[in-house]
């Protein structure tokens, strides 16, 4: 990979190194997004393609949501897939017993560990603690790997929110998740939480981040936390989900491999093919800007940066080809003299040079005439419209 990326040496004293899982939520998590309805078959074929990706775990979903959720989970169970799958349950006994149904030998079990939380859900401390005790127990005596996942943890009071994480370690958890529910800790804050759950239950329990990105800080908070000792991160392709969305997955995947020397085992030239399907199946638009799967991230307008085209290094940040896209030349109000000659290069048409600035500014003033860019076939018809006053 570090040939196909140039970012200097400027973060090589950051490096954390070492070797990361991700886990992927997009089948549970990212259908919370507003609107979003996927199908068993849907998710089938998410989950297929995330394998292909190379997420090691993929969340197949919450079966006692609906008999269609249920189906789903039955579908990815059945499709020998590579990846480890996991099933989701609250700390209840019918949610683990829906899963036990279904054969699923690994899942996470949540439970509000806030004080705001267990207001509204008008629960007591000790009912919570009881409650997350009977469910992990019930699910490790009947061997399902259990990750413990304290919803609200970094708005919960230090105190219980230690006591919650020992009460499901005792009762049989395997890992423990540390959640951002609202996405409102900065990096550093994250970081001390990660340590914290650490210290409470040992160096030898694997601590996973769940985070939101309520702030814009998802990956930044993903990757302070694997350098405080998170060995899992969750995430969503797209960083679909609930209010401004869960953690990014592939934005997590790259920032680990490039810029912290973090292996993920991420196919990374597969992220745009992978973020396209499950952009289609979800039915909602992307940014065009949006890091590493928009469509302007290796299109270029400006004659500025035209001109330096043939160098990517001084213009990207890292090689397309890592990332699975195509680079383009564009045409616009801010084009000039070199996305010219390069459009034409790449139309095949023999464009005298002395024509290449009146063809230019009639370019321009299209561009500027309709408020987006000029298409081929109207560079085309520029040409030749161009061709016919010279004769």
């Amino acid at each position: 990979m570090s040939d196909r990326v140039w970012t200097g040496t400027i973060n090589d004293a950051h490096r954390i190194g070492g070797r990361v899982g991700l886990y992927d939520t997009t089948l549970r998590d990212g259908e919370q997004t507003v609107g979003v309805v996927l199908s068993p078959e849907d998710k089938l074929a998410i989950a297929q393609a995330l394998d292909t990706l190379g997420v090691d775990r993929i969340e197949a979903g919450f079966p006692r949501v609906s008999p269609e959720d249920a189906q789903a989970v039955r579908l990815i169970l059945d499709a020998g897939l590579e990846a480890e799958i996991w099933g989701f349950s609250r700390a209840v006994a019918a949610d683990v017993d829906a899963l036990l149904e279904l054969g699923v030998k690994a899942a996470v079990i949540e439970s509000p560990v806030s004080d705001g939380k267990l207001a509204a859900y008008g629960l007591e401390r000790e009912e919570v603690l009881r409650r997350i005790r009977a469910a992990v127990g019930h699910a490790a005596a009947n061997g399902v790997l259990v990750a413990f996942f304290g919803v609200d943890g970094t708005r919960a009071d230090p105190a219980f929110l230690e006591a919650a994480y020992k009460a499901a370690r005792e009762a049989g958890a395997n890992e423990a998740v540390v959640v951002d529910t609202i996405g409102v800790a900065t990096p550093e804050a994250v970081s001390d939480l990660v340590g914290l759950v650490r210290d409470w239950l040992g160096t030898d329990v694997p601590i996973h981040f769940h985070g939101h990105n309520d702030f814009g800080l998802a990956t930044a908070a993903a990757a302070a936390a694997v350098r405080a000792g998170a060995t899992w991160v969750h995430g969503t392709v797209n960083g679909m989900g609930e209010r401004a969305g869960n953690a990014n997955l592939l934005e997590i995947g790259l920032t680990l491999d490039a810029l912290y020397g973090v292996e993920t085992g991420l196919r990374l030239e597969r992220a745009r093919e992978t973020a396209g399907l499950v952009q289609a199946l979800s039915g909602y638009d992307l940014e065009p800007w949006k890091p590493l799967v928009g469509a302007n991230l290796f299109t270029r307008e400006s004659g500025a940066v035209a001109s330096q085209f043939h160098d990517p290094p001084a213009i990207e940040p890292f090689a397309a080809s890592l990332v699975g896209a195509d680079r383009h030349i564009v045409l616009g109000k801010k084009s000039g003299i070199d996305n010219v000659r390069l459009k034409c290069a790449e139309l095949g048409i023999d464009l005298p040079q002395e024509a290449e600035r009146a063809l230019l500014a009639d370019v321009k003033a299209l561009a500027a005439e309709k408020r987006g860019l000029v298409t081929d076939e109207e560079f085309r018809a520029l040409v030749a419209r161009a061709a016919v006053q010279q004769d």
